[in-house]
């Protein structure tokens, strides 16, 4: 029974059988997508496309279609240009409570991130895309002398309060934009309706998942949880004692190309979830060698579970690919790695070279 739980996790999450072909599109069924390291999300989004490459998710992201800011937990994720304000004005207060502790620590008061986010709305209009450190340098410019965590944290905060968010990227580095400018259809909605919306796309997207997982996912209490199930009319079963819940159905379940992913880092396959019984590792949690979780690792998935981690070398020329499996590979799952990293590389537009 955990097997076929699995089997719909996957299918539910696009990645045995992708079915948008935009990955604003991508985004928007997932509800957010955990994307504080820029380039392995888009492949994050890649992976979860029908025939998407990385110019094209990138071309998006240029547009304003994705946007990447703080929300619900507090990290970077990617959200639809048009949820960014129903999904903070849900999640926000949250958030904002948990960065307090931090705030008195660096000393950032409210009268101070008031006046740096006026600051911020001020120098950002009529499409001045700029990056952290030239908001820094704005902010000194006008008497505020704000730099390192505190300035991410006052940065953070204009991003909660959805006044600002990512513009378009300069060569490497990110840039802030307006909401207001950026999207400015973005929709509001509601507390219930919010909460009804979130729920939903959690659920229909990284179901079978419990209570937990949401709770986690989202930062929301329990209780909105519940409200939120009660509102989707969510279907429930059991399974070894966890009670697993989805909204609506994903369709017929299929299996992906030999059963096999190479999942960037902070995956929403690997991170979405509290309760790990549907995430289940090998052997050990440790990759040989590597010292690290694979929960901050890119991760081998086979089969819907982690079978090891695997590294990126980017060279002038063409990316190396080098696979550490947390037990012995048959000969079939090896096809299945060598697959997909070359779905990898038609994502990427540059050759692979895998290595051993």
């Amino acid at each position: 029974m955990t097997s076929t739980l699995i089997e719909q996790r996957l299918s539910n999450q696009g990645l045995t059988q992708p079915r948008h072909r935009r990955a604003a599109d991508v985004v928007e069924w997932l509800g957010a997508v955990q994307a504080q390291e820029y380039e392995p999300a888009k492949w994050g989004l890649g992976q979860r496309m029908k025939d998407g490459g990385d110019a094209a998710v990138e071309r998006e992201f240029e547009q304003g279609r994705i946007l990447r800011t703080h929300v619900m937990r507090p990290t970077w994720h990617f959200v639809a240009a048009a949820d960014i304000r129903w999904m903070q004005m849900l999640t926000a207060p949250r958030v904002l409570r948990t960065l307090a502790t931090y705030d008195r620590r660096m000393e950032l008061d409210t009268p101070t991130r008031t006046r740096a986010t006026r600051i911020f709305e001020r120098v950002l209009r009529d499409h001045q895309y700029l990056t952290r450190a030239e908001l820094g340098d704005r902010l000194r410019r006008s008497g505020l002398t704000i730099s390192g965590m505190r300035l991410a944290f006052a940065a953070a905060h204009a991003e909660l309060r959805a006044v600002i968010c990512s513009g378009p990227r300069r060569g490497k580095h990110s840039t802030y934009a307006l909401v207001a400018e950026r999207a400015p259809n973005a929709r509001e909605l509601s507390r219930d309706e919010a909460l009804a919306e979130l729920t939903r796309r959690f659920f229909r997207s990284h179901g079978p998942a419990t209570v937990r997982d949401f709770v986690w996912w989202s930062g929301l209490p329990t209780a909105d949880a519940r409200r939120g199930l009660e509102i989707n009319r969510a279907e429930r079963q059991t399974v070894d004692g966890y009670t697993y819940w989805t909204v609506g159905s994903a369709g017929a379940r299929a299996p992906n190309r030999a059963g096999v992913c190479l999942l960037p880092v902070y995956d929403e396959y690997v991170v979405a979830y509290r309760d790990r019984t549907l995430v289940p590792h090998g052997p050990s949690k440790v990759a040989a060698g590597a010292g690290q979780s694979v929960t901050f690792q890119h991760a081998l998935v086979i089969a819907g579970r982690i079978a090891g981690t695997w590294r990126i070398t980017r060279g002038p020329r063409a990316v190396s690919i080098a696979v550490t499996p947390l037990r012995r590979l048959t000969a079939s799952e090896k096809s299945g790695v060598a697959a997909a990293a070359l779905r990898y590389e038609r994502f990427l537009g540059i050759p692979i070279v895998m290595r051993t």
